[in-house]
């Protein structure tokens, strides 16, 4: 009982943290989508992205002068570039953008990958582009990660270029980050094992959202059974102190596990801290939010950016923003607001994943 008083006073003060932020909208992070282009077909990708050539991306010139228009307008060294894809190393000349974003303009920078390609030659220069952070993707063991990722013997691989990556013993923060599914779920003790000698920074699970390709998998979403499985798991794991591990970011989890699960309190930042820069140059909040036409904010080829950001995002910045009868009707209405905006179902106006109820059975 003391627990959930405790758990419930740090998210009151996240949720006057939060109230805060809806007001000031400091940028912290832009994801920089630097392609759709994949050398993998995931199960669950939210921008179910492929190996095809996707028209429109932006060229060096035009990354790098996005970067710099931002730069001159926000103090660079309190910003971290996110970089995306698709598969960000498939994109030939992104360490030459991001050396230009660090070195030139003072942004911090990190990246999430698939890791397939993470070879010495690609450690080297992106050592040299000063990448401070990296998330590695790994989604079971050997047989279930290669079959869900849809590349044979990539697991290996990976393996391997964590071990390079550490190495080199430059970057500030490894994690590696897995998708939690139906075929992988009973893996984690196994994999908890793989983890730790990889030496880690922190290993970051996240239950598989309903969004993109995992549309087309629905057999593999977890329920609220297995939600509760895998929270319980990160909990118990990280009581031993061997391994950072966090739960990631969809939805609201309930006074039992928020700031146990993961060390912060459920809030959906994007559009309020978070802005994204799309492989085309289209301004957006994060990039596993659904692109419908009316939430894009503007072009980079065109816009300005802080214009951009000072006066439009104005639908993200507003308690009511995914309000619904099932969910102001909700005794958490306060901590939550109805969820993560990228599971948010804007043809029905409801939440499309809400992990508090799951775990109640009711959903």
């Amino acid at each position: 009982m003391f627990d959930r008083f405790k758990n419930l006073g740090k998210m009151t003060i996240a949720k006057d943290l939060r109230d805060e932020q809806l007001e000031k909208h400091d940028l912290i992070d832009l994801f920089w989508e630097c392609t759709l282009s994949c050398n993998a077909k995931c199960k669950h990708c939210g921008s179910s992205a492929e190996g095809k050539k996707y028209p429109g991306e932006l060229t060096t010139e035009e990354a790098k002068a996005a970067f710099k228009q931002i730069a001159d307008s926000f103090d660079a060294h309190k910003i971290l570039i996110n970089v995306t894809g698709g598969e960000p190393l498939v994109r030939q000349d992104l360490c030459e953008v991001m050396e230009y974003a660090s070195k030139e303009l003072g942004f911090f920078w990190g990246m999430t990958s698939n890791g397939i390609l993470l070879n010495d030659e690609n450690i080297e220069k992106l050592k040299k582009a000063k990448m401070a952070t990296i998330s590695i993707s790994i989604d079971g063991l050997e047989k279930t990660h290669d079959e869900f990722r849809g590349v044979p013997g990539s697991y290996n691989i990976i393996l391997e270029n964590i071990k390079k990556l550490r190495k080199a013993n430059f970057v500030d923060h490894i994690q590696v980050t897995t998708v939690v599914h139906k075929r992988n779920i009973n893996e984690l003790d196994e994999l908890y094992e793989v983890m730790k000698g990889l030496k880690l920074d922190s290993w970051r699970l996240a239950s598989m959202d309903p969004i993109g390709r995992a549309n087309d998998n629905k057999d593999l979403l977890l329920d609220g059974k297995d939600l509760k499985r895998l929270l319980d798991f990160i909990v118990a794991k990280n009581k031993l102190k061997e391994l950072r591990m966090d739960y990631g970011c969809p939805g609201f989890l309930g006074v039992k596990y928020e700031t146990k699960a993961r060390p912060w309190a459920f809030n959906c930042r994007t559009g309020i801290n978070v802005a994204s820069i799309l492989y085309n140059g289209d301004l957006f909040v994060c990039p596993n939010v659904p692109r419908i036409k009316s939430l894009m904010q503007g072009n980079i080829k065109k816009d300005n950016f802080k214009e951009v950001w000072e006066n439009k995002y104005k639908e993200f910045r507003t308690k009511d923003r995914t309000k619904c009868t099932e969910c102001e009707t909700c005794t958490w209405w306060d901590y939550c607001l109805g969820g993560a905006f990228h599971t948010w179902n804007f043809e029905e106006n409801i939440q499309n994943k809400c992990p508090y109820k799951m775990m109640k059975g009711e959903k």
